[in-house]
Parts: structure tokens; sequence; C-alpha cells
């Protein structure tokens, strides 16, 4: 057999230096991501991450006990681990569930909040958005309060919290009173809402607004803040069934109409219980990262705007062979987001995560953790800490874990 000529030959030497690369750059990335001990208990789950305005994270999870006693606990990320956990509230009436899960913020003026989820009623989805504010660190908790005023025994969740005018506290919603429960515990008929209130330190809500009629039964929803306030991202339904993802934004003072972030037309007659992610800088730039199964294929998207999410560009495919969803963005300084899902391996699920930018180019998945695939496995969840690293939060077989990743080894 002859020689190749050499031109050919060099082409296939550099094809196999680029593989090389990826394949060290890849592996060194994984290299990087630590684990750190969790402070959550057996059994713990529901896992959400927080930062305030200097970087500091805040962890918050559900510890349980055999009898069914729920406490609501949140730990700070100090150096070398978690600071001792606080407790924000505790009771055995709780709505706990893998994909509506609790949630803390921290207001610019250092203030707290927290939301947890409290039976209303005897039906499977008869529950209440329950509030709570501390002005001192978390060592004290307020009263606990509901930001709706309605009154019926429906579902009540999903919920993200922002900050809003004149120091108030923002708070979007699903809402089911204007839906009925089937005698099998689903959902029967009528439209579930996604509603919006302002609410005062003492509770009181104000500014209450009606974003979208009919949505998405049981998707989590997503906000962030831009210079000229939030934006706010949910999974849809429209008369078709079909479940995009739409946006809506405070402009001027009033909520615009939803817009879909892109027309993916996956039409579904269920809920598929796997909502979007939105992240953007602070003043223009906006990124959200979504799970579509339209076409009979199982993909994870991003999509990017430059204009307060009035418009975006066309998404980027961003999973690999078999996306589960459950996904994260955060925008980045420089216009790339960071973007972690849920990925179904041969061993079971893998937490993954990648660097994208808006022209659809991207770094190598790099897996974070091994994880099930079950629903008790809850949602990953990802924030960027104050020097750069990644951190990362998922429930693995009966707990709440958490890890780091320098966002260095996601770099271009």
């Amino acid at each position: 057999m002859k020689n190749p000529p050499l031109k050919f030959s060099l082409t296939l030497q550099r094809v196999a230096c680029l593989a090389f690369a990826l394949f060290v750059v890849c592996i060194s990335a994984a290299a990087q991501v630590r684990k750190v001990a969790s402070p959550a208990l057996e059994r713990s789950g529901q896992a959400n991450l927080t930062v305030d305005r200097r970087g500091r994270v805040y962890l918050s999870w559900i510890d349980r006990t055999p009898d069914n006693l729920f406490t609501l606990r949140f730990s700070t990320r100090e150096r070398g681990g978690w600071s001792k956990p606080q407790t924000i509230a505790e009771g055995r009436g709780w709505f706990v569930n893998w994909a509506d899960f609790p949630s803390l913020i921290v207001l610019p003026d250092n203030s707290l909040a927290a939301h947890w989820l409290v039976k209303s009623g005897p039906g499977t989805y008869a529950y209440d958005v329950t509030m709570s504010r501390s002005f001192n660190g978390g060592r004290t908790w307020s009263k606990p309060f509901v930001p709706h005023t309605d009154g019926t025994q429906t579902e009540h969740g999903f919920v993200s919290m922002f900050p809003a005018r004149n120091g108030a506290l923002g708070a979007i919603w699903l809402d089911g009173r204007e839906m009925k429960e089937a005698a099998e515990g689903g959902h029967d008929h009528g439209d579930m809402t996604v509603r919006y209130a302002a609410l005062a330190r003492d509770g009181r809500a104000t500014e209450e607004a009606v974003l979208d009629r009919r949505v998405c039964e049981c998707c989590q929803t997503s906000a962030a803040l831009t210079q000229d306030g939030p934006v706010v991202v949910y999974r849809d339904r429209s008369d078709k069934e079909v479940r995009d993802i739409s946006l809506v934004r405070l402009k001027r003072g009033r909520w615009t109409e939803p817009r879909a972030v892109h027309p993916d037309g996956w039409e579904i007659d269920a809920c598929p219980v796997n909502g979007p992610s939105i992240s953007t800088d602070g003043r223009r730039r906006v990124a959200v990262a979504w799970f579509t199964g339209a076409g009979g294929v199982a993909r994870v998207r991003a999509a990017f705007s430059n204009d307060q999410g009035d418009t975006f560009g066309p998404p980027a495919e961003v999973s690999a062979a078999d996306p589960m969803g459950r996904v994260g963005v955060l925008m980045l300084e420089d216009g790339s987001a960071v973007v972690s899902w849920l990925e179904r391996g041969k061993a079971g699920g893998e937490v993954r995560v990648r660097r994208v930018r808006p022209d659809g180019r991207m770094t190598e998945p790099v897996t974070v953790a091994a994880s099930g695939t079950a629903r008790s496995n809850g949602v990953p969840r990802m924030v960027r800490a104050a020097g750069g690293a990644l951190v990362f939060a998922w429930v693995g077989s009966s707990r709440v874990l958490t890890a780091e990743l320098p966002l260095a080894a996601l770099n271009f």
C-alpha cells in the first residue's frame, strides 16, 4: 500500500491532535469539580441556591424526620465549606414536591425572603404559597403570610421572587384558582394562570396582576432583573396544547403581553414538568435556557437577547444525546452563558454544564456529578459565587449534595 500524500497525512495529524486536545480539556475540566460536604441531613431534598449582591452563596433545602416533620433550612458558603444551618420554618402540613420547591433570596437591603408550600385543603393540589421575611440575617423570621388573596383551596406554587420597586418583594407564581381538581387527584378543567404581586415588609400585597391567563400547569417559572425591571419566563399553553416558553416583562410600569422566546411548536397534551431558566447581566443582555420535545426529539436550548428580552436570536442546541431537561442558566459579563441540565447516561443521570455563546459556539460539556433520573432527584441548581466558582446543588440517592467548579474550567 502506498503512503498517503503528505498533505493528507498532515490533515489526519491535525484532526488527531484536535481530538486529543478536546479530550484533555474535557478531562481536566471534570477533574476540577470539587465535592463539598453538604449540611443537609439524610432524607433531605428540594435544594435551591441563591446569591447576594456580593456573590455570597446561600443554600436552602428541606430536612424531614421519619414522622414527616418538615424543616426549611439555609446555610451560607464559607471558606472550606457551608456554615452551620439556620432554620427558616418547620411544620407538618406542608406540600413537599420534587418539582415545586422552596426558595430564598437576598434583597438589596440585605433582608431575606423565603417561600414554601402549605396544604390548604384535602385535595391533592390544594396548597398555598407561604412566605416569611428576616431582617437580621436569618436569625429570626416574621410571621408567615400568603401573597395571593383568593382564598381558594387550589394549587398555588412554582414561585419566583425578586426585588420590586420601592423596596418591596416581587413574586410571581402559578395560580390555580380558576381550575377544578379531578376525582382521581389530577387537574380536570379550567386554566392555570401566572400572577404577580408586590409585597410590603409586612406581607401586604399590592400591584396584583395576571400575567398570562392560560399556562402549563406544573412547570417552574423563572425571573431576573434588567436595567428597566423584571423579566419573567414560563411554559405557556395554547388552545392547541402547544407548550413553548413565553416571556413577559415589566415595562414602564406595565406588564407586556406574552410572547414566545422561540416557536418550538411542542404540542403535548400533558404538563412535561420542565420549566425554563432566565439570567441577565443586570442591564440589557438576557439568556434563557429551556427543554423541548418538539418533533419527538428531546433537546435543551439556549437563546440570547440584547434588548432586555424584546427579541431573541436563533437558539443554540446545548444538550448532548439524551437530555431530561431540568435546566439552569447564568449570564456572564462577556455575553456568553453557562447552561446546566440533567442528561440521561448509561449508568443513570448526569448533571452537566457547558458554556455557550450567542453565535452558537460552545465548550465541551462537563459532567459535574452522577445523579439519578427519578423525580425524587429533583432539579439541579447552579449559581456563581464571588471569585468565579460555579456552585451546584442537587439531590442524590437520599440527600442534598453540593459541588463547585471554577468558571475558568469552561473557558473557550
